[in-house]
């Protein structure tokens, strides 16, 4: 629940008079993790609309820079990070930060800035732009949007992505952010299948505007609009008066769960207030929007951590399990490296990774017996990290493996209560990057 809801035209003359927060932040408990987007206007003096200095934008990057670690903001996604990136990363404190990718031409201008790890990280560019003119950065640069698979917690995985969509409101405008969006869409209905995703960035799309496509993030990924959950739960209706909706900007925060974690936006805030400049003035053209979100495994599921590389196709059981799973068999294959991966269910349905290279190893599981122990262990081939070892120790002390171990492995307990039943990670003729699914046993719901 929301500390205090605000309903759409009190929010609007509170946007409008004050650009303050949609909530306010007294009292309220404990939260897991915050993001936050905001195009940070670091753009190359050509593509600049306003002329702004070099020096300015250093200072307006350096005062950015210092706000984000002074108030420990988990994820920041930010856009526009083009001239002034140095400066940026200079003063900000953040753990964990990804490349800046060079020249405008090679440049999304898309960066994270984060307090967490994450286990993958991809830039795609858009399949169309449309640029109105010489001085739109639209097609000079190479916008599009990021991806990376954020690690929260032991086994809490969250697909975060940024974007930057096409500018503009002309009629070729829409036609490419529309396409911008649906990119977006058929990616995370692709590779975030089974998986909790927030999306926060700049979306240049609003509700109001009929051309604009911004709804399928809800209607055709499950996603939910945090600002949307902060105003009651009634996104604006297309063509409807934007002056009564002063509160919607561009920039937003969609995010779902999945069948094994639950993801709650708790709370959603402009943080304008807080990115002004020694003399009041404001840092960015747009609000920062922030986000705060709770978390938990869902009741009977839990899952393990990711160990391996980014490479591969991306895979994931969760959503094709079947009620109360419980595992029948293990197949390993491996030889040097560990090849492949399949789990059979006592209801007939199999799961199978990785290729079919190697020896097959087999272990048919008893009545009362599950898995106990994992190990695996992971390696470097051809520059990519891949996994070169798995063992699985039931709790009858019977064991499958295949592989060979390296210097760099792990090895855990399963979850009490809980057995293998799935797995997830990334694949292709070997087991490139793998994690575990976990169901409670049915013998211990009724305990």
């Amino acid at each position: 629940m929301l500390h205090r809801r605000i309903h759409s035209l009190a929010a609007s003359f509170l946007c409008f008079a004050t650009l303050a927060t949609l909530a306010k932040e007294e009292d309220e408990p404990r939260v897991d993790f915050t993001v936050m987007t905001m195009r940070v206007s670091g753009l190359p003096a050509k593509f600049d609309p306003c002329g702004t200095s070099n020096d300015k934008k250093t200072r307006v990057a350096m005062h950015i820079g210092k706000i984000m670690t002074e108030h420990k903001y988990g994820v920041v996604n930010v856009q526009e990070d083009f001239d002034t990136h140095a400066t940026l990363y200079k003063y900000d404190q953040h753990p964990f930060r990804t490349e800046n990718a060079g020249e405008l031409e090679s440049n999304s201008g898309l960066n994270t800035l984060s307090h967490y790890s994450w286990a993958d990280y991809s830039t795609i560019s858009w399949d169309s732009c449309h640029a109105q003119s010489e001085t739109d950065i639209d097609c000079h640069a190479k916008k599009g949007f990021t991806v990376m698979r954020v690690r929260v917690n032991k086994g809490v995985y969250i697909d975060m992505i940024n974007l930057d969509t096409n500018t503009g409101t002309g009629f070729y405008d829409y036609i490419t952010r529309r396409s911008n969006i649906e990119q977006v869409v058929n990616f995370i209905n692709t590779h975030s299948v089974g998986n909790a995703v927030i999306v926060f960035g700049n979306t240049n799309s609003l509700y109001t505007r009929a051309q604009d496509n911004i709804r399928l993030f809800t209607t055709a990924t499950n996603l939910s609009d945090a600002w949307v959950q902060a105003i009651g739960g009634k996104a604006p209706t297309p063509g409807s008066d934007e002056s009564i909706t002063q509160c919607e900007v561009t920039d937003k925060i969609f995010y779902r769960g999945s069948r094994a974690i639950d993801l709650e936006s708790t709370g959603l805030f402009y943080d304008t207030t807080r990115f002004q400049s020694p003399e009041g003035n404001a840092l960015t053209k747009h609000k920062p929007v922030r986000a705060k979100f709770r978390y938990a495994f869902k009741d009977g599921w839990m899952q393990s951590d990711l160990y391996g590389g980014p490479y591969g196709t991306r895979f994931n059981d969760l959503d094709s399990l079947p009620a109360s799973p419980r595992l029948a068999s293990i197949h390993l294959r491996g030889g040097n490296r560990l090849d492949g991966l399949t789990l059979s269910l006592v209801t007939g349905e199999t799961f199978t990774h990785g290729g079919t290279g190697g020896t097959r190893y087999s272990l048919t599981l008893q009545p009362n017996e599950h898995v106990h122990t994992i190990e695996l262990c992971w390696g470097e081939r051809n520059g990519h990290t891949r996994n070169f070892y798995a063992k699985m120790t039931t709790n009858q002390k019977r064991t499958v493996q295949a592989g060979k171990s390296t210097r760099d492995c792990e090895t855990w307990v399963v979850p009490e209560g809980y057995d293998v039943v799935g797995a997830y990670g990334r694949d292709g003729d070997e087991m490139d990057q793998l994690g575990f699914i976990y169901a409670q046993r049915e013998d211990e719901k009724k305990e």
